[in-house]
């Protein structure tokens, strides 16, 4: 190899180098504005987060703010990435049990304690916190992975004849989940006075939903 080879090799690789370590800066920039924009969701819920408000948090100008995400829906997204992420953590803490009944109870135990928790992320994720905000396909993928185990339990209790075959089983955890979600968003509402009485009607509700599923197991 001539020495004007590995002279061009040489520099091909600090190019190569050079844009490495400039992709690795953006996402590194792109980190630190999420982690901002989510100080701010957690601390002063959904309606703090502007693009003025986390540029301000970061001591930058919009501008680096709307070049890296284009827009407040763009950061929204990644916040709603995010809260998937914490939400299938909540789910994989869960106690496991060998009786479908009882993981039902406990996973839905642990979306209670998301809402709780996690109660802007949860706001933003389901309770339309960002009016303009609607989950593209990214999202609602996340949702489904965060969803994972629920999806599991259900499944394995079909195929073990638990729960009648003929039950769609996406149908079987919309309705699951929609009907606990419908308990937090109406107690995020004020409609169930404080969390005590709230989590009482959640766990009556989760109950009648698993005894109806479950019917021999609950």
């Amino acid at each position: 190899m001539s020495d004007q080879d590995i002279s061009s090799n040489a520099n091909s690789r600090v190019l190569k180098t050079y844009q490495e370590a400039r992709l690795q800066n953006i996402e590194n920039l792109r980190k630190l504005v999420v982690d901002a924009a989510a100080t701010l969701l957690q601390e002063e819920g959904p309606e703090a987060v502007t693009v003025r408000k986390v540029s301000q948090k970061m001591g930058c100008s919009t501008k680096i703010i709307y070049n890296l995400f284009v827009n407040k829906e763009g950061l929204a997204q990644q916040l709603y990435l995010d809260g998937c992420k914490l939400l299938a953590n909540e789910f994989e803490g869960t106690p496991q049990a060998a009786d479908p009944a009882q993981h039902l109870q406990n996973l839905g135990e642990a979306f209670w304690q998301f809402g709780q928790r996690y109660s802007s992320y949860y706001k933003l994720m389901f309770g339309g916190a960002f009016a303009d905000f609607k989950p593209d396909e990214e999202s609602l993928n996340g949702t489904v992975t965060a969803m994972r185990q629920l999806l599991t339990v259900i499944s394995n209790a079909q195929k073990q004849g638990l729960i009648p075959s003929q039950y769609d089983t996406e149908i079987v955890i919309r309705v699951f989940w929609a009907s606990l979600h419908g308990v937090i968003h109406l107690y995020m509402g004020g409609h169930l006075g404080d969390v005590q009485s709230a989590h009482a009607v959640y766990r009556q509700t989760l109950s009648l939903i698993v005894s109806s599923l479950l019917p021999d197991k609950a």
